[in-house]
């Protein structure tokens, strides 16, 4: 399904008289499509595989959190909070969703937040 702000740009192109009524169902579809095609593919490579969250507290060196998901578990979570979540769209986690669509392994994000002291490392397994 695509991002809410993209069918809006498409359902206003479509009030604006910028492409007719059946020219932006065509896009919709389109939309939807691609979509899909890329669950299917990010789900090719997300078999027996998981991605590893670890936060750790920068003074303290302390592990916060450690958490284990299947891959499989990770796209589909992406897609519904990508739907709720408003300033989450399909750019804000593409990094994460393109290694996994190409089978990446290893370290795929690490961040530092200094104001909260944190260390933030996400890997694929």
């Amino acid at each position: 399904m695509a991002t809410t702000e993209e069918r809006m740009k498409i359902l206003q192109m479509i009030q604006d008289e910028k492409v007719s009524a059946e020219d932006g169902a065509k896009l919709l579809a389109a939309l939807s499509e691609s979509k899909s095609r890329r669950s299917q593919n990010i789900n090719r490579n997300t078999e027996g595989r998981y991605m590893r969250v670890r936060v750790t507290d920068m003074s303290t060196g302390k592990t916060k959190v450690s958490v284990n998901l299947p891959l499989s578990l990770v796209d589909a979570g992406l897609n519904i909070a990508s739907n709720f979540i408003p300033d989450m769209n399909g750019d804000s986690m593409e990094g994460v969703s393109e290694a996994i669509r190409n089978g990446m392994t290893g370290l795929v994000v690490d961040v530092e937040d200094l104001e909260d002291g944190e260390h933030i490392q996400v890997f694929i397994e």
